[in-house]
């Protein structure tokens, strides 16, 4: 799958993922008020909401990007039927050959390890019959329970070819408080990371292997560092717009190839039309406003990368 990814990334010259993490404040009043007449201010009206403003959006960018990122908890929210969207919107991307990336961050030991990542890569067996169920492309885990909680998504991903991206160092303020610990003269994250490039190595593509991380875009210089420590290794970087990264931010996360991170975007391009650069589209041009500032995001990064060849 990660020879896949990079092919995609390549054939678009666009190392972005748009993440689809659709609160319902994001989504304009004509769609909720449209589903809500057909179902009612209930939850199945919220998610049908969700799944009608997805849509609208994978088929204004899908053509420009390689791959989506939908985190389930947005769907979650709304219950069985935030994930019967949740569902939808996966089908749906695979019809338009994106690469989904499951955010998922899933963290625990044993069986149920084991059964998230069935339930979201492999199959489940049911009597004589196989199902794949959520069926995403990649995932992304929490590694902080060891080995034992990361084994069996990797276990899965070499049946199915799928891959993983595995959190090492995260975007959010606070990550600090355990991720920078200094343990045997070196931070917490480092060591994630040399492990995450041991896991990788015994499920390798042609270039990279299916086994990468996430690093957030608001630590380019512990990116420059985590680069080396996982030559290998492809890194999901979160944090870029909304968050504050930059393209000229994020050049340390790349290979001198070009390639080996791609950046994601969630609620800067999802919710464009609500930024003063894109109101010119108004509300009911809103998937316009997101293909605008998809093409945007492409130009910066690709203009930064650029810039330092």
């Amino acid at each position: 799958m990660i020879d896949r990814l990079v092919a995609k990334i390549q054939k678009t010259r666009a190392p972005i993922v748009v993440g689809l993490d659709p609160m319902l404040s994001y989504i304009p009043e004509h769609i909720q008020k449209k589903s809500f007449r057909e179902y009612g201010e209930t939850l199945a009206g919220a998610a049908d909401a969700i799944w009608q403003f997805n849509k609208k959006i994978v088929d204004a960018i899908c053509d420009l990007i390689p791959a989506v990122k939908p985190q389930i908890a947005m769907y979650e929210q709304f219950g069985i039927e935030g994930l019967k969207a949740f569902q939808k919107t996966v089908d749906y991307c695979h019809e338009k050959d994106l690469i989904v990336i499951g955010d998922i961050k899933r963290g625990d030991i044993g069986s149920t390890s084991a059964a998230y990542a069935t339930g979201h890569l492999g199959k489940v067996q049911v009597g004589s019959k196989e199902y794949s169920a959520f069926d995403e492309d990649f995932v992304t885990v929490n590694p902080y329970l060891g080995t034992d909680g990361v084994k069996p998504f990797i276990d899965v991903c070499k049946e199915e070819k799928k891959g993983l991206f595995i959190l090492v160092k995260t975007s959010n303020p606070s990550s600090g408080e355990f991720q920078d610990r200094v343990i045997d003269g070196r931070p917490l994250y480092e060591w994630v990371g040399e492990k995450v490039a041991e896991w990788g190595q015994d499920h390798m593509g042609e270039n990279y292997s299916h086994i990468g991380a996430v690093v957030g875009a608001t630590y380019p210089e512990m990116g420059k560092v985590l680069r080396n420590v996982m030559p290998k290794s492809f890194i999901l970087v979160p944090g870029y717009g909304a968050q504050g990264g930059k393209g000229e931010d994020l050049v340390h996360f790349f290979n001198r190839d070009g390639l080996g991170a791609i950046v994601n975007s969630s609620r800067g391009i999802i919710a464009a039309y609500r930024q003063e650069e894109y109101t010119k589209f108004g509300e009911e041009n809103f998937e316009d406003a997101s293909r605008a500032a998809v093409v945007d995001m492409i130009e910066d990064i690709n203009g930064a990368l650029l810039r330092v060849k």
